[in-house]
């Protein structure tokens, strides 16, 4: 690589003049900045423009550390200390190179102490300074933990449960960390995935897994071991999946944990999902109804009794809505009484049953006590088996309303669904008062969102539906949503309300078509316009409602 100067290439670039640069070089001198950062800090030149310069004049590649999978073997190779004195992140080693993320590619002087101190011909990467910090924290934070566990466990190979709850111990700073760094980045879910050569552990961020971190593999038993002992879990038992729930304090936030362990052939694998109980509840003008649908909902939920079903995938934010829907209709007037499988958040004012299959508490037993308890308002977690909805529509016809969920891929299709697990049409036409079906999609970051011309295709498929669109929105990636472009999620629905010619048609057992059709004719807005409308409104992007919906 030839040893140009940064000022000398943004001059010819004329990304600056000579006259700024030797203005800049005087500057320089006093706040003893690298050029490059002070240029930045004065605002002569962006991040992004001078990553665009070295890439295009220098042909150094520009890396996005945030989708990167780090390899934290090389912490080895590369110190934490001169990590964060360059400002540097090794990526990869292939032979005798070494791919370095730098902030300052032309920093010659730490290329040849890196040269020098690890024995690998240096190959340079660029990225951002947020981007290389936060990946010197993922890969060095854990690092003094894992080494000091990994020492502990070479030494003995049985670990007494005392390493395993003291608080000063390596496996507990461990754990402690990996939750810190959740939340930091808002992660809903952690993964810890045991594989044949190590143990993934991956974060679910808006909706998207990304692997964080990679283990030894022989540190699986002692993560899992300290893991089911937080959630009261049976750590002897390794043979049977397991179910159990903490809360911690993490960052100032009171998060609750469900955590759910499954045997496979590696190891148990765990899964917690993370639940912010500061932010447990919205109201229903939050759950980005549009106006139509937000009036239609508003009136089913206020009806005094029927059956109201949101629908959709694990992870559509199914239980958000109907949490949301209780806080509308709690009053002190009102009896609520929910069975839940868990119960994710405690609402006040509103009695929570905790389904137990192991004592016999099932929703279907557990429901019909329930109705012996003079309930105004029931909520079901989850319409699983046939008793299950029998119950249900009972309660129904006898003057409850009863909110509950099922799994579905759209609205209607929850008719034929309850047909199939034995229920009879007549008693369903009299039950079901609504259902809302609905999908999470990212949202937009509000950081980065730019305006850009729709491409034919877009154009085309808005004109299908009478709209006509000058400009649609997406982000361009920055520091604050990771270099994705989306921060953040919102929910793309669909709700249909029973009417009398609904009834006509579902005690015939028309075909799931047919009600669609009928539904669309009274003003269903189906899920993908839905999306479309939420697209044009610059909050979501065409990816993202072609990933949830299929144009229909």
């Amino acid at each position: 690589m030839a040893r140009k100067r940064l000022g000398d290439i943004l001059v010819e670039s004329g990304m600056i003049s000579q006259e700024q640069l030797e203005k800049a070089l005087q500057e320089q001198k006093k706040t003893k900045l690298k050029l490059g950062d002070h240029l930045l800090q004065t605002g002569y030149i962006t991040e992004q423009q001078l990553i665009e310069i070295l890439e295009f004049q220098l042909g150094i590649p520009h890396v996005s550390l945030f989708r990167y999978r780090l390899d934290s073997s090389l912490s080895s190779i590369v110190s934490e200390d001169i990590a964060r004195r360059y400002s540097l992140i090794p990526l990869k080693k292939e032979g005798d190179k070494l791919t370095v993320a730098m902030v300052d590619p032309m920093d010659y002087f730490a290329i040849d102490e890196l040269r020098m101190s690890t024995g690998f011909t240096i190959e340079p990467a660029i990225a951002t300074r947020d981007e290389v910090e936060r990946a010197i924290n993922r890969m060095y934070s854990m690092q003094d933990s894992v080494k000091e566990l990994m020492e502990d466990i070479n030494i003995a190979r049985e670990i007494e449960e005392s390493e395993i709850t003291d608080e000063d111990s390596p496996i507990v700073r461990l754990v402690s960390q990996m939750f810190e760094q959740a939340v930091q980045v808002r992660a809903s879910d952690i993964h810890i995935d045991p594989q044949e050569d190590g143990v993934r552990v991956r974060y679910r961020i808006d909706g998207v897994l990304r692997t964080e971190r990679v283990l030894p593999r022989h540190m699986l038993g002692i993560l899992t071991a300290r893991l089911k002992i937080m959630a009261k879990l049976n750590i002897a038992e390794r043979r049977i999946p397991q179910d159990g729930r903490m809360q911690l304090h993490v960052a100032f936030k009171e998060i609750d944990v469900r955590v759910s362990s499954l045997p496979t052939i590696f190891g148990e694998k765990i899964v917690m999902r993370l639940l912010d109980l500061t932010n447990a509840l919205i109201e229903i003008d939050g759950l980005g109804l549009i106006k139509r649908n937000l009036a239609v909902f508003r009136e089913l939920i206020e009806l005094p009794h029927g059956i109201i079903l949101v629908t959709g995938p694990t992870g559509s934010g199914k239980s958000t809505t109907l949490y949301s829907a209780l806080n509308h209709l709690n009053k002190e007037n009102v009896n609520i009484i929910t069975v839940e499988d868990p119960v994710e958040y405690q609402l006040d004012g509103i009695n929570q049953v905790q389904v137990n299959a192991n004592i016999g508490m099932t929703f279907a037993s557990a429901l019909r006590s329930i109705l012996r308890q003079d309930p105004d308002v029931v909520m079901v977690g989850e319409i699983r088996d046939t008793e299950t909805a029998e119950i249900a529509v009972r309660a129904a016809l006898t003057g409850h309303l009863v909110l509950s969920t099922l799994h579905t891929n759209d609205a209607v299709s929850s008719i034929t669904r309850l047909v199939d697990m034995g229920i009879q049409p007549f008693l369903l036409a009299s039950s079901v008062s609504g259902v809302l079906a609905q999908r999470l999609v990212r949202r937009i970051c509000k950081d980065c969102k730019e305006e850009y011309i729709p491409s034919e295709h877009e154009r085309e498929v808005f004109t299908q539906r009478g709209v006509k669109i000058d400009r649609l929105y997406r982000g361009s990636g920055c520091k604050n949503c990771n270099l994705t472009g989306y921060r953040g999620r919102l929910a793309a629905h669909e709700i249909f309300k029973m009417d009398d010619e609904f009834r006509q048609m579902i005690s015939k057992n028309y075909p799931a078509s047919e009600y669609k059709k009928q539904a669309m004719k009274k003003g269903m807005i189906l899920l993908f316009d839905d999306g479309l409308i939420k697209v044009k409104q610059g909050l979501t992007t065409m990816e993202e409602v072609y990933r949830i919906a299929m144009n229909n």
